[in-house]
């Protein structure tokens, strides 16, 4: 039997990294997935060869940390965002500070900063984007993408921000320079305030109730009033008054 409760021990003190907070059933089956993949036979010798392999380290920060995203992701919620950032938004406040949370390879936080740029609003904006793993934060800077990650990236937009090179899509530094990337754990770091916008989709799926729970308040707290949260397609907030949060939108809350 693999002793789940010493691995979760030893990657919270030599990754910072607390798997508790991770539902359990789901974790310990890509746990034990990607440990045999490595040729590791249980959670210690699979712990050593995190510690002295770079690459199996980043494959595992990558299968557990869910590093799944691209551009403009269920492209209708999309569009429900800029109407209701525009309408809701930029009548209340002359700048805006978005925070793209869990931000993977960041095409998310571009995707906001192309309808910033579209709406004109980029000079009076602010996008920062988080992310727990720094190889992943390394690659959303370089802002290089595969053609499936840019499928649903509007044609205009495509053809001003990218440039096809041997089958990948390189995204602009015009729109690159507009966000900037730091480190940031969403379960043990504490939350910079006074946002405007705060996108964190397709993450808390894979927490236990109470740590969603805390996130949501931590989110709520961190938003200034009348600021918006936009969640993911397969998420809702449960009870978003108990947070100061109304919804506003299918995906999209606002803080009272």
């Amino acid at each position: 039997m693999l002793d789940f409760n010493w691995f979760y021990a030893w990657s919270e003190k030599t990754l910072h990294l607390n798997l508790i907070a991770y539902k359990e059933g789901q974790l310990q089956r890509r746990i034990e997935t990607i440990m045999k993949k490595s040729g590791a036979t249980d959670l210690k010798q699979f712990a050593k060869m995190i510690e002295t392999d770079d690459n199996i380290k980043k494959s595992f920060l990558d299968y557990i940390t869910i590093n799944v995203t691209e551009f403009y992701r269920n492209k209708a919620i999309f569009e429900e965002l800029e109407e209701v950032f525009i309408t809701r938004l930029t009548s209340k406040f002359k700048a805006v500070k978005v925070w793209s949370a869990a931000c993977s390879t960041g095409a998310e936080a571009y995707s906001i900063a192309m309808i910033l740029k579209k709406n004109m609003l980029t000079a009076n904006s602010k996008i920062i984007a988080t992310d727990i793993d720094e190889t992943i934060l390394s690659k959303a800077k370089a802002g290089t993408y595969s053609k499936l990650e840019v499928q649903n990236v509007p044609p205009m937009e495509k053809r001003l921000y990218f440039t096809e090179q041997n089958n990948r899509y390189v995204l602009s530094d015009d729109i690159k320079k507009t966000v900037h990337f730091k480190k940031h754990d969403l379960i043990l770091d504490s939350y910079e305030k006074g946002y405007h916008t705060i996108v964190c989709r397709n993450v808390t799926i894979y927490f236990k109730n109470e740590v969603k729970e805390k996130i949501y308040q931590n989110i709520a707290d961190s938003l200034v009033p009348g600021g918006l949260f936009f969640i993911g397609a397969t998420e809702s907030v449960y009870k978003p008054e108990q947070y100061g949060l109304k919804k506003v939108a299918a995906f999209l809350y606002e803080k009272v």
